[in-house]
């Protein structure tokens, strides 16, 4: 962030009755003052967490509060938080200008964030208090996702899986276009086997906030594209006013790629599974229920013989073709006058010459 010294906004004990990255942008930085595992379950993005307690410490607080008294707590948590915040004076601090600005926030903007705050202002830095704290940042955000997703024109894009709807999107942004990746938000690839390896999903709420941020940085005179998803990306939620506006009024892009290239490009992008077929075939453990134990048998030993290309072919036409064709034409209105484009070059300049093709297209076609 900048250091350029700005107005503050003015301090309210009222929470902000909405909160945007305009005015978070106007700090230096954005500082999380509640634990380590307040902050991993979600967080303002761009926020760097400099607990003033960490979790067994405000689990000490806490627990003196209830079994013994307030004011005992209180001396206990007055000594706690001094020593920390003296420490984020020593080691994050050094630095900083003295026109420094930044935002702090706990969960309600009170005491952990107030106190942090006060000794910033004390030093001769313009600190901010977040009124509200995480509280009213996380109302801001759940009633920005009801409204948020209505204001902005998509472009959907549509086809089985293995087509290249991923590489399409990275393509596309790569040429300039406003490109919302929800899976790479989500952190999965949005079916049974889409776990990224080594790349746990975030919280439902910092789904939330990563996608907050995404969609207010978009020009709603500019189509925003975006996959095609379903309600769920693994064990997130896509918002409903999102999927709305994307089933009922996006424009369809229709990706057809020859199954062939579809199945080369999914040992490509699955090539953990390759690797470790047991992790695979736990996974296809999951469709016993809707294929019988005798199919799933014999695709766990297809994968075990390493039998690739007969395996993926088979998953495309028995499980995922079927599916997603269903769901296509079940929630995207627009999806049979969609733009139909065939893809034979799944590479990069085969991407590329794609995006092109779309960006092409006229933004008023229906």
């Amino acid at each position: 962030m900048n250091t350029k010294t700005r107005t503050a906004p003015a301090s309210t004990s009222a929470p902000p009755a909405d909160i945007t990255l305009a005015q978070l942008a106007e700090f230096d930085e954005i500082i999380d003052a509640r634990s380590p595992s307040e902050f991993a379950e979600d967080h303002i993005p761009g926020a760097i967490n400099l607990p003033v307690l960490d979790d067994a410490e405000r689990v000490r607080v806490g627990t003196t509060y209830k079994q013994e008294s307030a004011f005992d707590a209180k001396k206990i948590g007055a000594a706690l938080v001094a020593r920390n915040i003296a420490s984020h004076l020593e080691q994050h601090c050094p630095g900083k200008p003295k026109n420094w600005r930044p935002l702090v926030y706990c969960w309600r903007g009170g005491s952990r964030s107030g106190a942090m705050a006060h000794i910033f202002n004390q030093v001769g830095w313009r600190a901010t208090q977040l009124p509200g704290g995480y509280k009213a940042y996380r109302r801001a955000v759940v009633a920005a996702l009801e409204t948020l997703p209505t204001r902005l024109r998509y472009r959907v894009i549509c086809g089985l899986t293995g087509s290249g709807k991923s590489r399409l999107l990275l393509a596309l942004e790569q040429q300039g276009a406003q490109v919302l990746d929800l899976e790479a938000l989500a952190a999965h690839r949005g079916s049974v086997l889409g776990n990224l390896p080594g790349a746990p999903q975030p919280s439902q709420k910092m789904f939330d906030s990563l996608l907050w941020e995404a969609l207010q940085r978009f020009d709603p005179a500019r189509p925003v594209y975006v996959e095609a998803e379903s309600k769920k990306i693994g064990n997130l939620r896509v918002p409903d006013a999102l999927l709305d506006a994307m089933w009922q009024h996006g424009q369809c892009v229709r990706l057809e790629v020859e199954p062939a290239a579809r199945v080369a490009l999914l040992k490509e992008e699955y090539v953990h599974f390759l690797e470790q077929p047991e992790a695979l075939n736990a996974k296809l453990d999951c469709l016993t229920g809707l294929y019988g134990r005798e199919t799933i048998a014999r695709w766990q030993a297809l994968a075990q013989a390493g039998q690739w290309d007969e395996l993926v072919g088979e998953l495309l036409e028995k499980h995922y073709d079927p599916a997603y064709s269903k769901s296509m034409l079940k929630h995207y209105a627009h999806y049979e006058q969609g733009l139909l484009l065939r893809g034979t070059d799944l590479g990069a300049a085969g991407m590329a010459k794609l995006a092109r093709t779309i960006l092409e297209w006229p933004e008023n076609l229906a």
